[in-house]
Parts: C-alpha cells; sequence; structure tokens
C-alpha cells in the first residue's frame, strides 16, 4: 500500500498532504550525495517562500526547480520523501518567522542563492555523470 507524500506546494496551493513516514524497510540511503542534496532542497523550500513573500513574478521557479530535481535524480521513495522533506522544512522555517518582505529576508535571498548555486555546482562536479 502506498502512503501519500506530503506534496511541495505552498499550503495556499491547497495541494498538501501529511509528511508520511516510509514504508517499513524503507530508509533514506546514505548516499554520500543525498546530505547536499537535502541542503539544496531546504534552500529551495526556502527561496519558494522567500520569493513569494516578496512578490516575486517568478516565485514558482524554486518549486519547479525542486521537481526537476527529483525528476532527474529518480531516487528511491525513501530519499525522494527525504528530498521533499527538506523543502518543506525549508519553506516552513521562514513561514514561521516571516510574514512580510523586509530587508533581512531579501538579504537571506541573496545569501541563499549564492550558497545554492555553490551547491549544485560542487553536487554536479562531485557526483554528476
Amino acid at each position: 500500500m502506498s502512503v501519500p507524500t506530503r506534496s511541495f506546494a505552498a499550503p495556499e496551493d491547497k495541494q498538501t498532504e501529511d509528511v508520511a513516514k516510509p514504508d517499513e524497510g524503507q530508509t533514506p540511503s546514505n548516499a554520500p550525495w543525498m546530505k547536499p542534496l537535502s541542503r539544496l532542497a531546504s534552500i529551495l523550500g526556502s527561496m519558494h517562500f522567500l520569493r513569494k513573500l516578496c512578490g516575486a513574478e517568478d516565485a514558482n521557479v524554486w518549486r519547479d526547480d525542486m521537481s526537476k530535481l527529483i525528476a532527474a535524480q529518480a531516487p528511491n521513495e525513501a530519499d525522494k520523501r527525504q528530498l521533499i522533506a527538506s523543502f518543506n522544512s525549508g519553506y516552513r522555517a521562514f513561514e514561521s518567522t516571516y510574514r512580510k518582505c523586509t530587508a533581512a529576508a531579501r538579504t537571506a535571498v541573496n545569501r541563499y542563492q549564492t550558497e545554492g548555486a555553490v551547491l549544485a555546482r560542487e553536487i554536479g562536479s562531485r557526483y554528476g555523470t
């Protein structure tokens, strides 16, 4: 039986479900690339929230990038759930703190863009084929 996972949609998209735990016997892999990929997923979630908060027209690009990341990686179900949970965690981290776009939110966007770009390059060069 398949257990639903939380969609990585914004709460206002009305497409979210509760985060499900992996089925018995399914645990995330210990692959070395999962840690940086999880961090990248968290950054994408944070960027999705912050850019929407600050009224960016391209705010959904971060959610779309998350979909592309999962499609490209084709992870097992447990790893997929871990990546989605990381995205959602990044989203919620700022959702619980920010109610309006501030200078600090814009600074966070700039820092996360830089960190995400570095991570993406490192993941690609270290683990890409």
